[in-house]
């Protein structure tokens, strides 16, 4: 099977972010923030990739934290910076992962983990989320000095696996990633986990669904290891 390998982005998309809405909430008042966060840390990580700044994804997250709080009016204590930043390292899976991963590595696929983080941060990440026996590899793209959705970070997840680009599949929860890595030569999975519309100009993959388990089963359709999506 030529396509026996899929990468998963992992925040959002394998992890589920709302553990820390109750940190956002007791540093900001609003648990609402973190998706302002999130969607400030992206920008920022895509403006770097583009103008070639070499930084850390731990560190954008951190610099846009503090962005936040300045937009506010305010200055969050070392405690709060911390305790909302240390808590990436802890967040647990989507209830449809587990399922879905025990389903691909049954039948002979293998699942890596591929994320912006730093290699420590995703590994510690995997560990806490009780995900170490359902990811063959963890792969982060700190040494391109870029993030995705930069067509190189693709590329070189493909050559950290000894794989042809065309063999690779990406999942993932952003538009703007499962985009980049199709734009890069990948197939792609899209699971919609917020209802929010896909971009109309990125490129759409044909695996689209709501839930991981779904998107598993078509994925297992298509390359004919079963009938029909159930």
């Amino acid at each position: 099977m030529a396509r026996d390998t899929i990468l998963f982005d992992i925040n959002e998309t394998v992890l589920d972010l709302s553990s820390l809405k109750p940190k956002f909430e007791t540093a900001f008042g609003d648990g609402s923030v973190i998706s302002t966060w999130f969607a400030s840390l992206l920008h920022t990580s895509t403006v770097c990739s583009l103008t070639n700044v070499e930084t850390g994804f731990a560190a954008l997250a951190g610099i846009a934290l503090d962005n936040i709080a300045a937009r506010r009016g305010m200055t969050l204590s070392e405690e709060q910076r911390s305790d909302i930043l240390g808590g990436f390292a802890s967040l647990q899976p989507h209830d449809d992962i587990i399922p879905a991963l025990s389903a691909l590595r049954s039948k002979g696929y293998r699942t890596v983990a591929f994320s912006n983080s730093s290699k420590d941060l995703i590994t510690n990440q995997i560990k806490n989320a009780g995900l170490n026996d359902y990811f063959d590899r963890i792969i982060s793209i700190e040494e391109t000095g870029s993030f995705k959705p930069d067509a190189k970070v693709y590329v070189y997840g493909a050559a950290k696996l000894g794989r042809a680009v065309e063999d690779l599949r990406l999942v993932a929860t952003h538009d703007w990633d499962t985009h980049g890595a199709m734009n890069a030569g990948l197939q792609a999975g899209y699971i919609d986990r917020t209802g929010a519309a896909y971009h109309p100009l990125f490129r759409r993959p044909d695996v689209y669904g709501t839930d991981m388990r779904d998107i598993v089963q078509q994925i297992m359709q298509e390359d004919g290891l079963i009938k029909e999506a159930v």
